[in-house]
């Protein structure tokens, strides 16, 4: 459910997704197509990502621009974002979503494993950071918001490699918002509890471990895709325009 507030200020706004075809991704894309916004989606799973753009372009007569592009190759990263500004305009508001949580044990990772995950899971917020922030500075001012998860923060033990990352991105949210701020460039995270995504259903979730995990959350409900569109709207607004280094939890209260 997308949320019922409108930012007047996100309309018209060059506003780039990282892993924007599929699971919180897509519902963030749809959250900035619905509020007018140019919306550019960086995705390497095509068939989805262009079925999602039809659907928004159906729904909302606001099709997002949709770029194929492996964020593990930075030179390709890069161009993807060239292309994003040519089409867009500057951009603006950055989410850096991406993320593989594939599930591994201590036993069991590789030097090439961890290299990989790494270059998934954090290696990317910094370098299309670094792709934009030359057009935030041109425009005046940007928002960065980067998504990290409450894994590292509940000592889950599944996926050592995926935590650390996660934990790095907060670390790398701080940095850039204490080199970023004197340019009114804000950058913020959001740290998402156990979110109810089609992978995570298919993969992980069982009735059991639900309902174990619902006990936990002090608002006992599932956690879905697009209950991280609000937050995501509000940082990427000038609601939020001094608010920054912060990392917004939203997991439903969990303990």
């Amino acid at each position: 459910m997308m949320p019922s507030a409108v930012f007047p200020d996100l309309k018209n706004r060059s506003v780039l997704i990282t892993g924007g075809g599929s699971g919180i991704g897509a519902a963030l894309t749809e959250g900035f197509v619905a509020q007018g916004a140019r919306v550019a989606f960086i995705d390497i799973a095509e068939a989805a990502s262009q079925d999602l753009a039809n659907a928004l372009d159906n729904k909302y007569g606001n099709r997002p621009f949709y770029l194929k592009a492996d964020l593990t190759d930075i030179e390709a990263l890069r161009n993807a974002v060239a292309t994003a500004i040519s089409k867009n305009g500057p951009v603006t508001v950055l989410v850096n979503n991406a993320a593989w949580d594939d599930r591994h044990d201590i036993d069991d990772v590789t030097e090439n494993y961890w290299d990989g995950n790494q270059a998934i899971n954090l290696r990317p917020h910094f370098f299309t950071a670094q792709a934009v922030v030359s057009g935030m500075r041109t425009a005046g001012g940007g928002s960065i918001i980067n998504f990290t998860s409450i894994s590292f923060m509940i000592n889950q033990g599944n996926l050592p490699a995926y935590t650390a990352a996660k934990a790095g991105i907060i670390g790398l949210t701080k940095g850039l918002a204490g080199r970023l701020g004197p340019e009114k460039i804000r950058v913020n995270a959001i740290a998402p509890g156990w979110v109810m995504t089609e992978r995570q259903r298919t993969h992980w979730v069982t009735e059991e471990g639900l309902e174990a995990y619902m006990k936990r959350q002090a608002i006992p409900e599932e956690l879905l895709p697009g209950d991280m569109v609000g937050p995501c709207l509000f940082l990427a607004s000038d609601a939020s325009r001094m608010l920054t280094a912060q990392t917004l939890i939203v997991d439903g209260g969990c303990l």
